[in-house]
């Protein structure tokens, strides 16, 4: 049975008139079997429904003594992330500018968590970067999570400073066309002065600067071999080459020619490197995961090793050893365990997660994943992973995203963890608010 508005479990939306989209209105209990949310889910059934009743059961879970905001995978659209900021309850929006956003007495006592993939695809990055930087700056208490665009990014960009080593010499082509909307917007709102290129090396150093050298396809195999098994070399290789291709074909596309290319990459290192950077911050406050109670905050996932971390250690000691790797030993942070976190989506190329890892995180009080990175069209998703409940929180938001897989109007959503005990999933894309007690579950 649906449950209106006036619940008060459930967010007030202000301001909802200048974000263009329509929040849901009305609750359900979230449905582990026969709703629109859901119905594509082979995991979904009566085993599932009698496995998660007996893993709620077996111990009461540990709840978060404020609200807690989650949103993920917004991928450059800084409209979504308004209106999702809306849609929390935690957010007023006041007038049509960036800036009209007010904390609301519930925004005030919680915390918002981005959890990933700020970068790529969407229409602005870098407007969306300075709405954050706007919410920040309103004393909202803002927690960011590391997603793959976004440290592919950094990895990609900084790698063109390094000495040559075949281990990342192809880390800004890896990242191929993805990157190209990013360093066409750099140009246009920083590089169009007639004097932008001056100063810069010319085409051909340009292109030696940033592509791997014709060697690195025979010296690369070499080194990675004692981190990476052959097939999954092999695979890396043979797709370098085409990547190459795309982005010669889409940085020509953007009207970005080589030296471009590079100007706005270093411009890039300056906005986001440099201390004193516009965007100095975002990197600097960036974790790997996050954990409250019960709950796991990451962008997607983890496996049997990150599992034994877990229970020997802390969630904070996994902050600590990615900022000390994505700095100091790229190639082995992007090829090892702790990348896994924030590109995993389970599948067989994946590295494993089995039951005797959950076993391993649930003995350390971990009962719960949250996390985007794998995108839905129906709003957000409960899964269970050999014995772990997963909310899976992208849901497709960006606009670029939306159109290209046939999904209407503008997006928005926000996972919600209550103090009060309950999962609450609003999403644009689903007619209810979706409630999750598990002490119903449970009995």
């Amino acid at each position: 049975m649906s449950k209106k508005h006036k619940n008060r479990l459930l967010p007030r939306y202000r301001g909802e008139q200048w974000t263009g989209t329509s929040l849901p209105t009305e609750s359900q209990h979230w449905h582990t079997g026969k709703h629109r949310s859901i119905k594509k889910d082979s995991y979904h059934g009566a085993a599932y429904q009698k496995e998660l009743a007996g893993i709620i059961g077996n111990e009461p879970w540990k709840w978060p003594k404020r609200h807690l905001y989650f949103i993920s995978d917004i991928h450059g659209d800084a409209d979504a992330f308004i209106a999702s900021l809306v849609a929390s309850g935690g957010v007023k929006k006041t007038g049509p500018r960036d800036k009209d956003l007010k904390l609301t007495s519930e925004g005030r006592k919680g915390r918002f968590l981005i959890g990933g993939d700020c970068f790529d695809k969407g229409p602005s990055t870098l407007r969306l970067l300075r709405i954050i930087k706007i919410l920040i700056d309103s004393s909202a208490d803002v927690i960011i999570l590391a997603g793959n665009h976004d440290v592919r990014m950094l990895l990609g960009i900084r790698s063109i400073n390094l000495e040559a080593d075949p281990r990342t010499d192809h880390f800004f082509i890896r990242m191929g066309r993805k990157m190209v909307p990013l360093l066409k917007e750099i140009s246009n709102q920083y590089l169009q002065d007639k004097n932008a290129l001056k100063g810069l090396p010319n085409s051909r150093e340009c292109r030696r600067l940033l592509y791997p050298p014709k060697r690195w396809f025979q010296d690369f195999p070499k080194q990675a071999v004692w981190k990476m098994p052959e097939p999954t070399i092999n695979k890396e290789v043979k797709n370098l080459q085409q990547k190459i291709q795309q982005f010669d074909e889409d940085s020509q596309k953007a009207g970005l020619s080589i030296r471009m290319v590079y100007a706005a990459a270093m411009k890039w290192q300056e906005l986001f490197l440099n201390p004193k950077g516009e965007f100095a911050w975002f990197y600097k406050h960036m974790n790997l995961c996050y954990r409250n109670g019960s709950f796991l905050f990451l962008h997607a996932g983890i496996d049997d090793r990150i599992a034994s971390i877990l229970s020997e250690r802390s969630w904070k000691y996994l902050n600590r050893k990615f900022r000390k790797l994505m700095f100091d030993d790229p190639f082995d942070f992007y090829y090892g365990p702790f990348a896994n976190i924030i590109r995993t989506k389970y599948r067989n190329v994946d590295m494993p997660l089995t039951r005797h890892g959950v076993k391993k995180v649930r003995k350390k009080g971990i009962h719960v994943l949250v996390h985007g990175h794998r995108n839905l069209h129906h709003g957000q998703r409960l899964m269970m992973r050999k014995g772990l409940l997963n909310v899976e929180c992208d849901t497709t938001l960006d606009r670029n995203s939306r159109e290209k897989e046939g999904l209407k109007g503008p997006g928005a959503a926000v996972t919600i963890i209550h103090p009060q005990g309950r999962i609450i999933g609003i999403s644009t894309d689903h007619p209810y608010i979706k409630v999750f007690d598990p002490m119903t579950v449970a009995a």
